[in-house]
């Protein structure tokens, strides 16, 4: 018989049928990949299911499945190719209406999927920050997107989107109530929708281009053969199939792709600078510091470079003294529990590490030395000759013992529960291990102290709201393990990652900048820098008040710098989420048990590869 499928697989598989069913596509590939959600070349790539099929975010998933399928059955690329404006704001508006009005008509009558879609859409805008966006960030694609969905399902925008809409319904309603209303009467037919979508465009503004005479050339056209057009209108589909026009993802915006663009490479194949940060000729960072660290708003500077709206209320603070004693001790006591449970496996291959390293050793011993260790077996020679001076001898120093590594673990509030938990039991184990080696490691944690801003966000709000203000929250940065203190008097520290309350958002580039600084000071020869994260940089106060990606560009920044002009030898671990985009040496583990093995891994290369070279402005190794 064959053996009983997991929870996660049957969810894969029911997840699979329904998207064939809505798709109306029998044999439609369904794969599931870090890669998802995206529709290329007839493949649906969904994100792996959680390991509960009840948790909340499969609601989501299912989402994404379902918007993805209905767009095979309710749209064709090919007139939409054609009917698209080419001017980039209107393009984004028709994108987004578009994809509202397969989402209504596919889901007409589908209790379940609606709610499904509403689920996909709540995360999708809670991912970007919109919810918390003030009336002038609130992008008119999306609010023109929910206008059209609440006019053709008759139902209004889910809740924390509809706040976010009725900051801006007048004023659009005022301006193309009449024209929205229109598409109601057009929703079934993708030709006369888009030609009635141009007429709301041009009521916004949007589409001067094709404000005179759009219709005239679109009516000319349907008594016309349709003119080859260079295969433009092929590249274009394509683009549709990758998950939205343009190169839009229907998980994310537009911003996306632009974002991936700023990383071309050069011709040596390194990532380029977006903001034009010196190259080779430029410092090395063991001269001077990371770019655009705490940058002023109105220093003359470009004012999408990233910098700080005020620090006054950051923290780097040791895991000790953010509760009492006792309370450690009892987060201990349950990280301790759950050591039982994977300290098995986490050990064999802790021990697997230990021994890799210990092979490396190679000891030698330089003897007949004027000082070092007594060497007792020359002491033969004492006793036949008193005159005959004592004879020391020393050991030489193995390579890897002057090394230091530090584990920057995201304490971000997508980590709770079992990643974090993993990540503590991995980090205590790994800490152990190479202190036995003499590898001096250092244990750090990052987030915020607050949810959706906090002090920061405060004192700009009560300054008027200036435009751009950067960062708007609060860091805190925690010492879980200083490189220097023992393991035996840090343990209890590790716990703290178990605290309800504590894992907020995450700024990831701040937090790799600190990490970096601390390592840097150190005076061992090499230095190992691990980041663990499961997601992209994520603040909402920050995203709602600044550019697209504000935070995301940052960090491609940090890390260009550290990995290119750096002795730093950076590798980053990503739970569930594809760190390979920003990182050049990086993995990705789909399942957070996994993680304890990659780990050792990784560190075991690292130690085996020959160390990092860096070129300084002097010329010599760094």
């Amino acid at each position: 018989m064959p053996a009983a499928q997991t929870p996660a697989e049957t969810f894969k598989r029911a997840l699979a049928h329904a998207a064939r069913a809505l798709a109306e596509k029998a044999e439609l590939e369904v794969h599931f990949s870090n890669e998802g959600p995206r529709l290329a070349n007839g493949v649906l790539t969904l994100p792996h299911p959680p390991r509960d099929p009840a948790a909340p975010e499969s609601a989501s998933l299912r989402g994404q499945a379902d918007r993805l399928a209905l767009r095979l059955s309710n749209h064709d690329p090919a007139l939409n190719a054609r009917q698209r404006p080419m001017e980039r704001d209107a393009a984004e508006v028709f994108d987004a209406v578009e994809q509202a009005r397969v989402e209504a008509v596919g889901a007409r009558g589908l209790k379940g999927v609606q709610a499904n879609l509403d689920a996909a859409l709540l995360t999708r805008l809670e991912k970007s920050g919109l919810l918390r966006a003030e009336a002038e960030r609130v992008p008119v694609a999306e609010a023109a997107a929910l206008l059209v969905r609440e006019r053709l399902t008759g139902q209004p925008a889910p809740d924390g989107a509809r706040t976010m809409l009725d900051q801006v319904r007048a004023r659009l309603e005022a301006k193309a109530g009449p024209q929205l209303d229109a598409l109601v009467d057009v929703a079934e037919d993708q030709d006369a929708f888009a030609r009635q979508l141009k007429a709301v465009l041009r009521a916004l503004d949007l589409d001067p281009g094709d404000a005179e005479g759009s219709d005239s050339d679109d009516d000319q056209g349907d008594d016309e053969p349709d003119a080859p057009q260079d295969d433009q209108p092929d590249e274009q589909e394509q683009e549709e199939e990758d998950g939205g026009e343009g190169g839009q993802s229907l998980e994310g915006t537009q911003d996306d792709q632009s974002a991936d663009d700023e990383r071309q490479t050069r011709p040596d194949g390194t990532p380029a600078d977006p903001d034009g940060e010196p190259g080779e000729d430029g410092p090395d960072l063991d001269e001077g510091s990371l770019p655009n660290r705490q940058q002023s708003a109105d220093d003359g500077r470009n004012p999408d470079a990233y910098h700080v709206f005020t620090n006054a209320f950051d923290e780097t603070i040791g895991a000790e003294d953010l509760c009492d004693p006792m309370e450690l001790d009892r987060l201990r006591g349950l990280l301790d529990a759950q050591l039982n449970t994977l300290s098995n496996v986490v050990s064999r291959l802790a021990n697997k590490l230990q021994r890799r390293l210990m092979a490396q050793q190679n000891r030698s011993w330089a003897f007949d030395l004027e000082e070092g260790v007594l060497d007792t077996a020359r002491l033969t020679r004492v006793i036949t000759d008193p005159t005959s001076p004592l004879s020391f001898k020393m050991e030489s120093d193995s390579p890897f013992r002057d090394t230091v590594v530090t584990l920057l673990i995201d304490n971000s509030g997508s980590m709770r529960g079992r990643p974090i938990m993993v990540a503590a039991v991995c980090a205590d184990i790994l800490a152990r291990t190479l202190e036995r080696c003499g590898v001096k490691v250092e244990i750090l944690g990052f987030t915020t102290r607050a949810w959706k801003g906090g002090q920061s966000r405060e004192a700009w709000i009560s300054q008027g709201k200036p435009a751009n203000p950067g960062r708007l929250n609060d860091l805190r940065h925690i010492i879980y393990k200083a490189a220097d203190a023992p393991w035996r008097r840090a343990k209890k520290n590790l716990g703290l990652m178990m605290r309800e309350g504590l894992l907020k958002e995450n700024i990831d580039g701040e937090a790799l900048t600190w990490a970096h600084d601390r390592i840097k000071g150190r005076t061992e020869a090499r230095k190992i820098l691990m980041v663990i994260s499961d997601g992209s940089p994520v603040d909402d106060s920050t995203q709602s008040a600044n550019a697209a990606l504000y935070l995301d560009k940052h960090l491609r920044q940090v890390i260009e710098q550290i990995e290119t002009r750096s002795s730093v030898e950076l590798i980053a671990i990503g739970i569930g989420h594809d760190v390979t985009r920003w990182y050049r040496r990086a993995v990705t583990i789909v399942d957070v048990e996994q993680l304890a093995g990659v780990m050792t891994e990784k560190l075991a290369e690292l130690f085996e590869a020959a160390p990092k070279v860096t070129k300084s402005p002097r010329g010599r190794a760094a």
